[in-house]
């Protein structure tokens, strides 16, 4: 969603702004598509009206326009226009990323991407003020869409697929992984930074005995995450990470730091610093990119996470350098794309069920889904759980998989 409209599931997103439809043709329609986009699209092999399952299928020829104005903006909102068509969009996206395609942008495109990355290097997009935005447009736009696409346990991060065959069974594991590396006992205390729905919490405190403060930015996470941990020793609070005080004994961060913001990265480091007990450790899980991008992927901060930023190698180390330790990096990105598919196979066959999303809202979440699972196939996209202690703790640490 942008920053400035109100998302309602009921009616078509009001930032999808329809291009004129002069180029509309028949399905199935031949048609010669500039020489430029096939040449372009042969280095990734897919074709445009092409008869295999990742090539494209173009159904009005101002989409060529569109992109070169609008770049992966255009790219996505004209496929929820159903200008375009793919059978398998995860794999068209995984070979348009494998080939890099996305760094050959050009134009009018072109310029707006650099107007985007200098309005990041200005403009703290994720400030307190900002702070609740992405929980809006987000994280409130249903619980029953979200408990549909989820496991049981309503996990909204990538599950951890080592020894597991299913999507509920991967996400318990990553839960018992993250308990393990945290080397939580009995009587501890745990803080969970972007607590989601409460599966983390509910897991620690039921199978480990500790005592779990939970925050979120996300009403309807908060509902339905105190109704989750009833009669257990987790508190759930509505809450920006930035006003929390006291001390706990180990802190937890899954799915968040994406919207955090790179304006706020040394001071997430040193309040969570600030939080942990001298002798504590501090566990953050989170997407991850090699490169260092200058602003957010422009579609899904659009229309997906706004505001949000996946945060690079460099960004991390540089910014938590001489503030906590870092005792473990662990890499397990391929992991998100097979849970993304998961979810995208549980959202489709759910459709049928959730009436009030509209055709053009679920081809935005399916082109969300698909594309996210190509970023972590080409392994673009990594995911990154990270240990940290503090300096003056003299514990050995050792990590578990």
């Amino acid at each position: 969603m942008s920053s400035d409209t109100e998302f309602s599931k009921d009616v078509r997103p009001a930032t999808a702004v329809a291009a004129p439809t002069t180029g509309a043709i028949p399905r199935g329609t031949p048609h010669e598509a500039p020489q430029h986009y096939i040449e372009l699209l042969a280095l990734a092999d897919i074709r445009i009206n092409g008869d295999r399952p990742w090539d494209i299928q173009v159904y009005n020829t101002d989409l060529y326009k569109r992109l070169l104005r609008d770049g992966s903006i255009g790219l996505g909102e004209s496929y929820m226009d159903g200008w375009w068509d793919c059978d398998q969009l995860d794999e068209m996206f995984t070979r348009l990323l494998s080939a890099r395609l996305n760094e050959r942008v050009t134009g009018p495109a072109k310029l707006k991407l650099a107007m985007s990355a200098l309005a990041y290097q200005v403009v703290n997009f994720q400030s307190i003020k900002r702070a609740f935005h992405v929980g809006e447009a987000h994280y409130d736009i249903g619980n029953d869409l979200y408990r549909r696409m989820l496991d049981p346990r309503m996990i909204y991060s990538c599950a951890y697929w080592a020894e597991a065959d299913n999507l509920a069974d991967a996400q318990t594991h990553k839960l018992d992984l993250i308990c393990r590396k945290l080397q939580l006992k009995p009587g501890m205390t745990l803080l969970d930074i972007g607590c989601g729905w409460g599966g983390m919490a509910a897991y620690a405190a039921e199978h480990y005995g500790v005592e779990v403060t939970g925050v979120t930015i996300s009403k309807e996470q908060q509902k339905l995450a105190q109704e989750t941990v009833q009669g257990l020793p987790v508190d759930i609070r509505l809450e920006d990470y930035r006003s929390l005080t006291g001390q706990f004994d180990r802190i937890v961060s899954v799915g968040m730091f994406e919207h955090v913001g790179i304006k706020n990265y040394q001071t997430y480091f040193n309040k969570v610093a600030e939080l942990l007990s001298d002798d504590g450790i501090f566990l953050l899980h989170t997407i991850g990119d090699e490169v260092t991008t200058k602003a957010p992927e422009p579609f899904i901060h659009k229309y997906i996470f706004p505001n949000g930023k996946i945060p690079s190698r460099k960004e991390i180390t540089d910014t938590s350098v001489d503030i906590l330790r870092l005792e473990d990096w662990h890499n397990f990105g391929p992991d998100y794309d097979r849970t993304l598919m998961a979810w995208a196979d549980n959202i489709q066959d759910a459709w049928g069920d959730l009436p009030e999303y509209d055709e053009a809202f679920r081809r935005m979440w399916r082109y969300y889904l698909h594309s996210c699972a190509g970023f972590f196939r080409s392994r673009q996209g990594q995911l990154w759980q990270l240990v940290f202690t503090k300096p003056m703790n003299l514990n050995e640490y050792r990590s578990v998989r």
